[in-house]
């Protein structure tokens, strides 16, 4: 989020949303209005696929991490991520599971919350100095 102000998302959020976008929502279904992603795809190979997504999942985790998230929101982005690994385990309920649960973008809320609330003097700053702006052109 680049503004006149200089409220910027930090890199680490970026990238999340990057990748979780890549894994959870990816590519759109023909005929029907859902997404899917790589942990979908991927996670149809037995074991070796769930164990590849959890390290794609952990790498999203690790942003939160270095983004400066309490301990106990990292331990909730965790807690994410190994359900999702836990359910890929379960035959074809695991798979079903990873077309609706999408932990990488609950886990991504988790850091936009975060952010938010630690930016929001800024944001909301950011959001009258645009606000001021749109109206002077209106004038």
């Amino acid at each position: 989020m680049n503004n006149t102000t200089g409220v910027t998302a930090p890199t680490e959020l970026l990238k999340a949303q990057k990748l979780a976008n890549r894994l959870d929502t990816a590519f759109k279904l023909p005929f029907v209005p859902f997404r899917i992603g790589f942990d979908a795809i991927i996670g149809l190979i037995p074991g070796v696929g769930d164990a590849i997504m959890l390290i794609a999942a952990l790498r999203i985790v690790y942003l939160g991490k270095q983004m400066g998230l309490p301990t106990g929101l990292v331990k909730v982005m965790l807690r994410n991520a190994l359900l999702d690994f836990g359910l890929g385990f379960i035959p074809v309920v695991g798979d079903i599971a990873d077309f609706f649960y999408k932990a990488n973008q609950a886990n991504v809320r988790v850091m936009e919350k975060y952010w938010v609330s630690q930016n929001k003097a800024a944001i909301d700053a950011n959001a009258q100095a645009a606000l001021a702006n749109w109206a002077a052109r209106q004038s």
